[in-house]
């Protein structure tokens, strides 16, 4: 495969001052002499006129002549080339494209709204003018692709409840997710001689028709581990209890009572609503 030529063309500056001495002194010329000769001096300076060039920061501009690669300029300033040259002009800047929302199932089959952000730019002009038809649209379409691949590779989120413990998930694995993205558009675009500066993740969810449903099945999972936690506290509050008590010896308890107040202080301590006590008047045997 051929690959990018970086040349430099001829100052532009010179040429055209060169170009103003033929085209002014040639009218001058016929005007004093009444010869037609010097004519062929404005001719030149007509020849000369199409090939000056600019070239602008960050930009570039692909030379072919007659269908043959000549070379890139890639160096900003004014030049000129040869009239016969076919200039393209490329930028080198960088560009940033926010793809589509697309539809696309993660790896457990759930469908999932998701696009992407990617900044790129031109590294190769000959395989960028060259390479491939339309380079601004193969980064498009390859994008889609690859975004596609990403999402059926790592579930969306994970799921204790299924024993679903993946290292990484599209929800919380955000740098993971970022290089595998970038790594694939790397090789994806290399074709093109596209330079792939940052990509990530710009939009993530569930589908419209799963999603009421995910958020309740998070909102239960959220409430199960909240109330796991509740129970652990309120067993070693109560065991603590009961161990002061018999450690100062406060109040001999008998098996019956004892269970009696640890069923008292499991309820009050896992309700989620405010316990009203019964003041009791009479001893304990009442």
């Amino acid at each position: 495969m051929k690959e990018e030529k970086i040349i430099i063309p001829a100052n532009g500056y010179l040429m055209l001052f060169m170009f103003f001495i033929l085209f002014i002194g040639g009218i001058v010329a016929i005007a004093m002499t009444q010869n037609s000769l010097f004519a062929l001096a404005i001719m030149a300076a007509i020849f000369i006129a199409p090939g000056f060039l600019m070239v602008q920061p960050n930009n570039s501009r692909v030379l072919l002549l007659f269908g043959k690669y000549v070379g890139t300029v890639k160096r900003n300033g004014f030049y000129w080339v040869i009239p016969f040259y076919t200039k393209t002009r490329i930028s080198l800047r960088a560009s940033n494209f926010d793809s589509e929302r697309l539809k696309v199932n993660d790896k457990l089959g759930n469908p999932v709204m998701i696009s992407t952000i990617l900044v790129w730019r031109v590294e190769n002009t000959y395989k960028a003018a060259f390479d491939v038809d339309n380079y601004q649209n193969f980064v498009r379409v390859q994008t889609d692709a690859a975004v596609r691949k990403l999402a059926s590779m790592y579930p969306y989120d994970n799921f204790a409840d299924e024993g679903l413990t993946e290292d990484i998930t599209l929800r919380s694995s955000v740098n993971e997710v970022s290089e595998a993205l970038e790594k694939e558009l790397e090789e994806r675009l290399a074709i093109a001689g596209i330079e792939v500066l940052e990509a990530r993740i710009g939009y993530l969810a569930y589908a419209q028709e799963i999603a009421n449903a995910m958020l309740k099945r998070q909102q239960a999972t959220a409430i199960v581990a909240a109330r796991h936690k509740i129970v652990q506290g309120a067993v070693g509050m109560v065991e603590m209890a009961l161990e002061e008590l018999s450690k100062k010896n406060i109040i001999h308890l008998d098996e019956e009572r004892k269970a009696a107040m640890v069923s008292n202080l499991m309820v009050i301590l896992c309700s989620d609503k405010d316990a009203t006590p019964i003041v009791n008047a009479g001893t304990l045997n009442h």
